[in-house]
């Protein structure tokens, strides 16, 4: 299933990916720091939601309290509680 998550508190305007079987797939951000963006992105392929989760939650970015990992994690934990 296709997931869309606008982040908060980030550059990034939007997280979509996909969630099938537990597994994370495509991710894109949209906006946000485009090299490290699509390096999260190809990293979290083919990953366990659940281990994406453990990674990257609570990563902060200059003193906001979050960052684009983080709300990463955060779309993927409520994927999880929809699914």
């Amino acid at each position: 299933m296709r997931y869309s998550f606008q982040p908060s508190g980030v550059c990034s305007a939007q997280i979509d990916f996909d969630l099938e079987d537990g597994i994370v797939k495509n991710v894109v951000f949209t906006r946000g720091c485009n090299g490290n963006t699509q390096g999260v992105g190809a990293l979290c392929e083919g990953m366990k939601a659940e281990d994406i989760v453990k990674r990257l939650e609570g990563i902060d970015c200059r003193g906001r309290g979050t960052s684009c990992p983080d709300q990463l994690a955060k779309a993927v934990k409520m994927a999880l509680q929809q699914a």
